[in-house]
């Protein structure tokens, strides 16, 4: 049996606690020093212990991180997927490996806390099924590192990719964990019968849905109370979730508060970044009416926007300063965002700081979660299932 003690590891109580773990996971949880330490012992020397960050959107295909630098290309009138799109298969052509890119990305959100992420990945009539072969090597490659869902996602439609649908439900047969869908009205062009497809594989494989929407307004709206009827229809409340749903940000709080009602009923989860560019859904009135809101990175200096850093901290904190969040509960939600709430999404087991949760945790150098938000300190000590896996910036070698 593996025993470990992590000693002197300060919690959300703001006290002291020793972690003693086992096998993997936490056995028992006490006031520090109060019994005594033997066998193998880590010190946490005060730092603040949080369970690992999880990340519910990204794009491990598609960022250029780590590699040669990729200018921005604008859309040439106005935001445009469609072209958007092109633009990234143009872009993909040229760059590194993806199995390359893909590790790049994945050390990089490793070694700022992530041990948990949900990544889409492109499956349509362009890429077929490479695409998602690639990133199910690279996710066996790391597989007692970080646990990795993945999404099989038509980037390029449904309908519009002829061939598209059978290599989705063929995906899901050769290892992607959830079934995903592009925006059924503004670029298929016909909702019923793109939800036909994504609803049609969920039940028949009994997997999970994640649909990128980018509509806006009453047609994001619209869309929105689609997924929502087809969710409770099959009685797969709590097994689906909505990507971006911008358009939740362009409704009158009235309208907004109603359609959260709806959310909340179909047990749907709202992911957002907080994009800078566009509206994004009111995070705070959204809670409120009891929808499950997690975050992602989404994409990672790649085709559709040169940003991206991986830390999962400080997307919290970019949450928080596009809500206008300012107290220390306000700042807790940011937090809460990136951690139980993107456990919830995901339908993770064993998560969390307590006894019998999976030791996935972070040391971080701040004196609360408040503190961590608004400063997101570097330096972090990241731990998967009590071993040690990435330090100081830098996934250790297993």
């Amino acid at each position: 049996m593996t025993k470990t003690i992590f000693t002197n590891a300060k919690l959300s109580d703001g006290l002291l606690h020793d972690i003693h773990v086992e096998n993997g996971r936490i056995t028992s949880i006490q006031s520090a020093a109060t019994a005594s330490a033997s066998g193998n012992v880590i010190n946490i020397a005060g730092d603040l212990l949080v369970p690992g960050f999880v990340e519910g959107h990204i794009h491990l295909d598609t960022s250029f991180y780590g590699g040669k630098w990729v200018p921005h290309r604008p859309c040439t009138n106005g935001f445009d997927v469609h072209e958007r799109v092109a633009f990234q298969a143009d872009n993909m052509a040229k760059a590194e490996p993806m199995a390359e890119r893909a590790i790049k990305q994945l050390e990089l959100c490793i070694s700022h806390g992530t041990l948990q992420m949900r990544s889409h990945v492109m499956v349509d009539g362009s890429v077929g099924l490479k695409s998602l072969e690639t990133i199910l090597a690279v996710r066996e490659k790391y597989r007692d590192i970080i646990d990795v869902q993945l999404v099989a996602f038509p980037q390029s439609g449904i309908l519009k990719s002829p061939g598209t649908a059978e290599l989705l439900d063929e995906a899901i047969g050769i290892g992607a964990d959830l079934i995903g869908g592009l925006d059924p009205a503004s670029f298929d062009r016909d909702v019923s019968a793109h939800l036909n497809v994504v609803f049609g594989i969920a039940e028949k494989r009994g997997v999970d849905a994640d649909i990128h929407l980018h509509e806006g307004g009453s047609m994001g709206a619209f869309t929105i109370e689609e997924i929502c009827t087809r969710t409770e229809a099959l009685g797969m409340q709590g097994h689906v979730s909505i990507s971006h749903a911008y358009g939740l940000g362009d409704l009158a709080p009235d309208a907004a508060r109603k359609i959260a009602a709806k959310i909340a009923k179909s047990g749907i989860s709202i992911m957002t970044n907080a994009p800078g560019h566009h509206t994004f859904p009111p995070v705070a009135l959204l809670r409120s009416e009891g929808v499950n809101v997690f975050s992602g990175s989404d994409n990672i200096r790649d085709s559709w926007w040169p940003y991206g850093d991986g830390d999962m901290l400080r997307r919290a904190e970019i949450i928080g300063y596009r809500s206008g969040f300012f107290t220390d509960q306000e700042l807790q939600t940011s937090f809460d965002i990136v951690t139980t709430a993107g456990a919830k999404a995901l339908r993770l087991e064993g998560y969390g700081i307590e006894v019998g949760a999976k030791a996935d945790f972070v040391a971080i150098a701040a004196e609360h979660v408040p503190e961590a938000v608004v400063g997101f300190p570097g330096n972090r000590r990241v731990f998967k299932q009590g071993r040690l896996v990435a330090e100081g910036g830098k996934v250790q070698k297993q």
